[in-house]
């Protein structure tokens, strides 16, 4: 049988109470007979006294003897029995039984008291529970008290004690009458603590429920399902993180999709193109005339399957925090220049103007020249495919106290103010419909900003739709080496 969260939770809490109730009704119960005890004992040690008063008012005493008149002291002491419900034991000082009144019927075994007893009375008030070494018939609570006579010289004197003796048992019936009422009330009081913790706890328990069965659902690959957020406690903010996780997981799996797609796409189309030309230079079917042209296309096709690779390995070692800066000083404006120039061709075919450059300097910077020059390759590869024919794309390089910054603008259609935040995540393509962005994976300006930020720098974007965009990245000026992590252990490994 399955040990659900829910059954456990249910089986601690009501052992929890169980123990609770048990604990508090052996506490109430000792509380009670103790108390119950003590109250008897003094109503026995109250009684005890005033029947020793009584009789030594009535009895004399000469310097030998104490006369007792046990005739007329009975009916005085029938009464004392019916308020304790129990036995009245009058002694001389030798313990020898005077006078034995009993309300209940009960009798007694021996004419004396032990001396042992007798002298704790004697002394001062003698308290037990038993039969008084079988004086008599079961067990009683016994108070002893002496009693102070005046002789007739005029000293006080002790003539003997007074035992007053209630049934033991009478404890036992009260604790089994505070016991069935305790055990009825738990009784009431379990059920009602059971169905309330039963309630809360499959209330407590059923996100969690919730959060198994969407989780078996994303591992099937639906992503679609919700956790519902009714609390803002503990509970509430893990289904909220779960249902945030499950948007995470979605947007995901259609980039992962999407970047599928975009490889098979980039790997289909130019082996296709790769394989044909060849198979028809060596059958024959393409003239010897023709075949530079088509060897030209072949080499750019390849060239093609080698940026891919190369972007695939870069995600790679960014993933696997492999990729290092190998870092010197050079000209980031030349750096520029030499990008420009590799979309020339570009530029003249859509007409573009190229602004900024006109009086542009060198500035030298530290970093990894490789890695510069593929960030800036990326953004002059965005800018020359969105930008409009017969646009413009506007560099700007400022060089400030603490960081050189470059902004690379162009007009066109602009980015929609919902992407904006998204265009820098993996596999993001803005031109889903691939009607301009054809060869793209959507990695390009994620491995611009990771590029950057093993520099040191960030990137930013504004865009207007309809206007322009502008990318804005800047590198800090530093003079010790750049990096992102300490790679002196696997610099020493590959040495």
């Amino acid at each position: 049988m399955q040990k659900t969260l829910f059954k456990k939770y249910l089986r601690v809490t009501s052992l929890i109470i169980v123990v609770s109730f048990l604990f508090l009704g052996v506490v109430t119960i000792a509380f009670l007979s103790n108390n119950w005890q003590r109250e008897k004992r003094d109503l026995l040690n109250t009684n005890a006294q005033s029947v020793a008063e009584v009789v030594s008012r009535y009895g004399m005493s000469n310097d030998t003897q104490y006369v007792f008149n046990a005739i007329l002291m009975q009916t005085f002491i029938e009464t004392f029995c019916k308020n304790i419900k129990g036995n009245i034991i009058i002694t001389d000082t030798d313990g020898n039984i005077l006078l034995f009144v009993s309300s209940s019927g009960s009798s007694i075994n021996h004419k004396a008291v032990d001396k042992s007893i007798m002298q704790g009375a004697l002394k001062g008030t003698y308290t037990s529970q038993g039969s008084m070494n079988n004086v008599l018939d079961q067990s009683y609570y016994v108070v002893g008290v002496p009693i102070k006579i005046l002789t007739k010289n005029g000293t006080a004197a002790t003539a003997g004690a007074v035992f007053t003796a209630s049934n033991s048992n009478a404890l036992n019936d009260f604790r089994i009458e505070i016991l069935k009422v305790f055990f009825l009330a738990a009784i009431a009081a379990f059920l009602v603590s059971f169905c309330i913790v039963w309630l809360f706890s499959y209330k407590m328990v059923l996100p969690l429920r919730q959060m198994a069965v969407a989780a078996h659902n994303f591992g099937e690959g639906n992503f679609s399902v919700r956790v519902p957020v009714n609390t803002d406690d503990e509970i509430g903010q893990l289904a909220l993180a779960f249902n945030n996780m499950a948007v995470a997981l979605a947007s995901g799996e259609g980039m992962r999709r999407s970047f599928i797609a975009n490889v098979s796409h980039e790997l289909k189309t130019p082996m296709t193109t790769i394989a044909g030309f060849i198979d028809g230079i060596l059958d024959g079917t393409i003239p010897p005339e023709k075949q530079n042209s088509y060897l030209k296309i072949v080499s750019q096709e390849i060239k093609r399957l080698s940026r891919l690779v190369r972007t695939m390995l870069d995600l790679s070692r960014i993933d696997n925090g492999e990729l290092r800066l190998r870092p010197s000083r050079f000209d980031l404006t030349n750096t520029i220049l030499v990008t420009l120039i590799t979309f020339e061709k570009s530029i003249d075919d859509k007409r573009l103007e190229i602004r900024g450059l006109e009086d542009a300097e060198s500035l030298f910077v530290d970093g990894d020249p490789d890695m510069i020059h593929q960030v800036v390759y990326n953004l002059f590869e965005n800018a020359v495919k969105f930008t409009n024919e017969g646009g413009y794309i506007e560099v700007k390089i400022t060089d400030l106290s603490d960081r050189v910054d470059v902004k690379i603008k162009n007009s066109g259609h602009g980015i929609a103010p919902d992407e904006i935040t998204m265009i820098f995540d993996r596999f993001y393509k803005t031109d889903k419909s691939r009607s301009q962005d054809k060869n793209g994976m959507g990695l390009g300006l994620y491995l611009v900003r990771s590029m950057l930020k093993l520099h040191g720098g960030e990137i930013t974007v504004s865009s207007v739709e309809d206007e322009y965009c502008e990318f804005d990245f800047w590198l800090p000026k530093i003079s010790e080496q750049p990096k992102l992590k300490d790679n002196s252990k696997e610099q020493a490994k590959s040495e």
